[in-house]
């Protein structure tokens, strides 16, 4: 039971990074229709940002949690306004391999000025060691990382079905035609939609550095892990998105327990008994095909 508990967490908190940045990549496909690449990239600036942020500037990883998605959704800002906005009417895979070479770019320049090997994070100091729960010793930082993915998610989740303004994103993310016809000023969000998701990947990124090793390609694997998530839950769906994040995480940690040579192949063998069952994914409902 001791070792079912602990990979359950260890399950939760690696999901809530996949949780945290599928949400972003779901909120961007929906409002756009861009299937965004560079995901993984931002999701690294956010580990490197975090490193950087305290070895140059002196911020400790409580003020990252803060700064780094914070000027993560002005590079997003900055990066639709300057780029992927002009491509939106053409074909989506204009995009794709727009943001497939914005990624390409910023790992490249992230290799040039910190190289390539790992940046080395601790673990900030009140959340090393161990939460005696019962019986049991579960890592400080793990349970940190697990709640507050959860917190975040659940954050989110209020404000896009209890305000106004959160209706009109879902609205736009889920139902984008419809929204149009109803006549929702889509336009008007995407640019601050897409921020946003950015700036999700980016505080994914800063809560992995501690326990990841944080290097330029670490999003490389990450992206990819991310589609598979992203797909289980059903494009476009923002719960499927959160909620498959979740379950990955979990098939990851009992992987890699059980069968880590198989850990990451699991992933993708739910994502194919997913789409035999249910091609649209467990909550897609099929609108953006």
């Amino acid at each position: 039971m001791g070792s079912f508990i602990q990979y359950t967490l260890q399950g939760l908190a690696s999901g809530g990074f996949y949780a945290l940045a599928a949400l972003g990549l779901a909120v961007i496909f929906g409002v756009l229709g861009v299937v965004n690449f560079s995901h993984g990239s931002m999701y690294m600036l956010g580990a490197v940002g975090t490193v950087v942020a305290l070895d140059e500037f002196g911020l400790s990883f409580w003020a990252s949690l803060i700064v780094v998605p914070l000027v993560l959704f002005v590079f997003g800002v900055l990066l639709e306004r300057g780029l992927v906005r002009w491509l939106l009417k053409l074909d989506p895979l204009y995009n794709f391999l727009l943001t497939f070479g914005v990624t390409l770019v910023i790992v490249d320049l992230v290799k040039r000025r910190y190289g390539s090997s790992g940046m080395p994070y601790d673990t900030p100091a009140g959340l090393r060691g161990q939460i005696a729960l019962g019986g049991l010793e579960l890592p400080t930082y793990q349970v940190f990382a697990a709640l507050l993915s959860v917190l975040v998610c659940v954050a989110v989740w209020v404000i896009l079905v209890k305000t106004r303004v959160g209706m009109i994103v879902r609205a736009a993310t889920e139902e984008p035609d419809r929204s149009r016809a109803l006549g929702v000023n889509v336009a008007m969000w995407v640019t601050p939609v897409f921020g946003f998701g950015i700036a999700l990947a980016g505080l994914a990124g800063v809560l992995a550095a501690p326990t990841r090793s944080v290097t330029a390609d670490m999003g490389t694997n990450f992206i990819i892990i991310l589609f598979a998530v992203v797909v289980i839950g059903g494009l476009g769906s923002i719960f499927g998105a959160v909620a498959a994040g979740f379950i990955v995480g979990l098939v990851e940690a009992f992987g890699q327990a059980y069968a880590p040579a198989y850990a990451q192949v699991l992933i993708f063998v739910l994502m194919a008994g997913v789409l035999l069952v249910k091609p649209t994914g467990l909550f897609g409902s099929g609108e953006h095909s």
